[in-house]
């Protein structure tokens, strides 16, 4: 993650390629990117990306060929073919999401350099939590900790509820 936000902000600064390609685009005129929520934002992206990607691809190769067979078999198009597909693997996909999501809300070093951890506009909790440690205050970070924890723990449960709400096809 770290090196994540050392190419994302060597990209994003005013010295980096993608600042010369957007000034061109627009005529001269661009907002800072670097320091602000969708700096950020793009670093999380590239962060999760390999993950979701790896989760997902492994729940799509447990689908069983057979499926897909059986679909061609009976006229489906490639399209819905692979829509079966992702259907079945559906909870596998959901696991995927995820662990993305795991992953970067435990991110603290890419957000740092990206975002700036500026009060108000770019802190995030992690790297709230990082600065409270740092200063000394235990028991604030403590407490931060333990709402990102909570938090996590609802959105996580969210996602094993829906998993275990559906059943898988009948083959």
């Amino acid at each position: 993650p770290v090196v994540v936000g050392l190419v994302v902000y060597m990209l994003i600064s005013r010295s980096g390629p993608l600042y010369d390609a957007y000034l061109s685009l627009t005529g001269g005129i661009m907002p800072r990117i670097l320091y602000t929520v969708p700096a950020m934002v793009m670093a999380q992206v590239i962060i999760s990306t390999p993950i979701v990607t790896g989760v997902t691809l492994a729940a799509i190769g447990s689908v069983p060929a057979e499926l897909r067979l059986q679909a061609r078999s009976l006229g489906a198009s490639r399209l819905h073919e692979a829509a079966l597909t992702i259907k079945e693997a559906r909870w596998g996909v959901m696991a995927a999401i995820a662990a993305g999501f795991g992953g970067i809300i435990s991110e603290v070093g890419a957000v740092s350099m990206v975002g700036g951890n500026i009060e108000g506009q770019t802190r995030v909790m992690t790297t709230a939590i990082q600065l409270e440690t740092g200063q000394g205050h235990f028991g604030l970070a403590l407490g931060l900790g333990l709402i990102l924890i909570g938090i996590a723990f609802v959105i996580m449960n969210g996602f094993t509820r829906v998993q275990q709400s559906g059943g898988r096809y009948e083959r």
